[in-house]
């Protein structure tokens, strides 16, 4: 996520400013502004690229003022640009804001701007919300952001400062992170605490929905209908290391525990379940309509490297299922070099986390280059990928630290679910009942991921009796086997363990070989029509010694007395299972990886984006 910070006080607001921003570099940027109170009034200067470009372009102007606002930007709406980085201001300059978030009624709001004679400069929802603002203030700036805020939809951590009112700054939160920092003749905001460490450890974590208004010499908080709020006093006992992991020991398992928000943000900008209408799914925002799944698509093909090739393991049998069309899945770094088949009706998916993957991006340059339609799934706007595919569904996982991706994978999948069911309803496959039941799914998906990450404890348990065995190997049918394969990668990439995924039905045909004492199965079970052929394999294995594991569903109990140790997770549809039985395995994964004293954030040997072949 972006970095948001806010200064007033009697020091000069502008070191303060910077120095917050570059505390939450953690977060991943790819540009950087602040805005001033100074003698000249209010000013704003930003630029794309890091901190210290914007350090630079400021640094033979003299920026006076004990006012502020400063933000670090992770493109979502616009690519990396000077006119796209925050702040944003309204069209007569009077209101800066700031905002982590995404709004996801931006583009009808905007259109309604324009319609009142309001212009626009960026491509950011967050100058709708500049202008939004300014629309409704006429001499109290926290009445136009309660009035303005009332009309968005969607996430988001918002400063605000307006060119009449420099003695205080205005902070609302919903969804998204935003703490105000209590300081002894000066006040802050930060959406994390290592911004506001080196001034106070006394903050007001503000929760959705509540507005604050920042004096040199006080802070309100007030609801959503103007009261004010008799807030508690939190004191932070985290140094600067842990406050940029949120208190988490390592990054790995802060995005672990940052799936739930992700996931929300991912789908919710996409559903659609209260316009009077039945419940639907838009992706009009990347330009997909019905030419693309009914009347051009002939097969799709899903290509990428590593986790990404996983999820599209996965894309593939959602795509069979729920739209009914022909699905071929390649690795990246093969593709390009088989030569490939394309019909003009074919359609491609490249999935890449950062954008930049070298053979992923040969691959979606090969595949275009043969007439394929292209669609993009990746997490960075601006990125090279973003740049040259047809069309681009953003993951909005935000920043993801730890090489070994978690929040990421599960955010491509949630993107994948929603591009099928959409070809599934456009194609005819899917009726307005069936579309109800998948998208209540879909909707729940985030909270269960929440209840199985408060019961880390029994997989942290578990990994603690099994982190030394030599081999471990996942098994599973179906969407299992492709989650499998995830499972794998995640516990050989952080703990250096032999570990190994196989289809169930194929562990008599080799496999069975390499079983024996020394050997964990960990077996998915989440497809319920094939319980029974599950049971055989794990009877099979348990035979010949090993010890074996089952994720399966709360309610069931078909593998009670069978396996060694079950782990129950949230009942969803059978075939949006993967999003939630991956999470166990990250957890054992990471909880292996720290038993063994290795650093799970940094793996050896490996890389966060492979940009050479």
């Amino acid at each position: 996520m972006c970095g948001i910070v806010g200064y007033i006080g009697g020091k000069e607001a502008l070191p303060v400013l910077l120095n917050g921003l570059k505390r939450l570099e953690y977060r991943g940027y790819d540009s950087a502004g602040i805005a001033l109170f100074g003698p000249e009034g209010l000013t704003v200067h930003k630029s794309k690229g890091r901190i210290r470009e914007l350090e630079e372009k400021i640094s033979a102007e003299k920026l006076p003022g004990m006012a502020g606002i400063g933000h670090t930007r992770w493109a979502t709406h616009g690519e990396p640009s000077d006119i796209n980085s925050h702040p944003q201001t309204d069209a007569e300059g009077r209101v800066a804001v700031v905002h982590n978030g995404i709004i996801e009624n931006y583009g009808r709001l905007k259109e309604w701007l324009i319609s009142k004679g309001l212009g626009f400069k960026s491509e950011t929802d967050t100058e709708v919300v500049a202008n939004l603002i300014n629309f409704y203030y006429k001499d109290d700036i926290l009445s136009a952001v309660r009035e303005a805020v009332k009309r968005l939809e969607g996430s988001y951590a918002l400063g605000i400062i307006a060119a009449g009112e420099s003695d205080r700054i205005i902070a609302v939160r919903r969804e998204s992170p935003l703490v105000v920092g209590l300081g002894k003749g000066e006040n802050l905001i930060a959406s994390d605490v290592p911004a506001l460490l080196e001034y106070t450890r006394e903050v007001y974590y503000l929760e959705d929905g509540e507005i604050a208004a920042l004096y040199r010499d006080r802070a309100e908080v007030y609801n959503g209908e103007g009261q004010v709020i008799e807030k508690e006093v939190s004191l932070i006992r985290w140094d600067a290391a842990a406050a940029e992991k949120g208190g988490f020991e390592h990054f790995m398992l802060k995005e672990i525990h940052e799936q739930p928000r992700a996931l929300t943000d991912t789908l919710r900008a996409r559903i659609r379940t209260n316009t009077g209408a039945a419940a639907s799914i838009d992706l009009e925002e990347i330009g997909f309509n019905k030419s693309w799944a009914a009347e051009n698509a002939g097969r799709v093909v899903i290509t990428a490297c590593g986790t990404a090739w996983h999820a599209g393991v996965i894309g593939k049998y959602a795509f069979e299922r729920y739209a009914g069309i022909p699905v071929d899945v390649d690795t990246a770094s093969e593709f390009r070099y088989r030569n490939p088949v394309f019909d003009s009706k074919d359609i491609c998916i490249v999935i890449s986390q950062s954008g930049e993957t070298a053979d992923t991006l040969a691959a979606m340059r090969l595949a275009k280059q043969r007439g394929a339609g292209i669609i993009a799934i990746t997490n960075v706007a601006g990125s090279t990928l973003a740049r040259e595919a047809g069309l681009v569904m953003y993951t909005w996982a935000g920043p993801e630290i730890a090489v070994a991706s978690t929040k990421a994978f599960t955010t491509q999948l949630a993107c994948l679910y929603l591009i099928a069911l959409k070809f599934g309803v456009l194609r005819g496959r899917i009726q307005d009942t069936d579309m109800v039941k998948y998208i209540e799914a879909l909707e729940a998906i985030p909270a269960h991921a929440e209840t199985i990450l408060s019961g880390k404890a029994n997989i942290q348990r578990f990994a603690s009796l099994q982190f030394n065995k030599n081999k471990v190997f996942f098994m599973g049918r179906l969407f299992d086997y492709a989650a499998c394969l995830e499972s794998a990668l995640k516990l050989k990439e952080i703990s250096y363990t032999h570990s190994e995924a196989f289809a169930a039905g194929e562990i008599k045909h080799g496999p069975i070989a390499l079983v024996d004492t020394s050997t964990l199965i960990v077996a998915l079970c989440t497809q319920s029509s094939l319980f029974d052929k599950m049971e055989s394999s794990i009877t099979q294995v348990k035979a010949r010694g090993a010890a074996v594991a089952v994720i399966t569903w709360e309610d069931c109990k078909h593998f009670d007395g069978i396996a060694d140790e079950v782990f129950r997770i949230p009942k969803t549809e059978d075939g949006f299972s993967p999003i939630l039985s991956v999470i166990p395995a990250q957890l054992f994964a990471y909880y292996c990886s720290v038993l063994r004293g290795l650093d799970p954030d940094k793996p050896r040997n490996l890389a966060k984006s492979v940009t050479v072949e």
